[in-house]
């Protein structure tokens, strides 16, 4: 199991860049809103371009791909968020549904 105080920083990182990225669209959808009057959109495509999310952490480039049981970065199946290590155990386990060991 990864360090907890990874995975708190992961968790907050998450909800940093969810959060940033409410404040984004809305920037970006006045941006490219064409009824808008042109000063307007001007101001929300510089705002847009200076949001970085309030933190480093508001980026979605610092939110990454982490297994949900162990913490690892590499190999993860985004669709059950488990590194395939883990997606192999719970499968052999039968504890996923709908996955079973494959035979031709």
């Amino acid at each position: 199991m990864g360090s907890s105080a990874f995975i708190l920083r992961h968790v907050n990182r998450r909800a940093a860049a969810a959060e940033a990225e409410v404040q984004r669209r809305a920037l970006l959808s006045i941006a490219r809103n064409t009824t808008l009057p042109a000063h307007m959109r001007h101001k929300a495509q510089l705002a847009l371009s200076q949001h970085n999310g309030g933190t480093v952490n508001g980026r979605m480039n610092a939110v990454k791909n982490l297994c949900n049981e162990t913490g690892r970065a590499r190999g993860v199946l985004s669709k059950f968020g488990l590194c395939r290590f883990q997606f192999r155990l719970k499968a052999t386990r039968g504890e996923l549904s709908g996955v079973h060991s494959a035979s031709w």
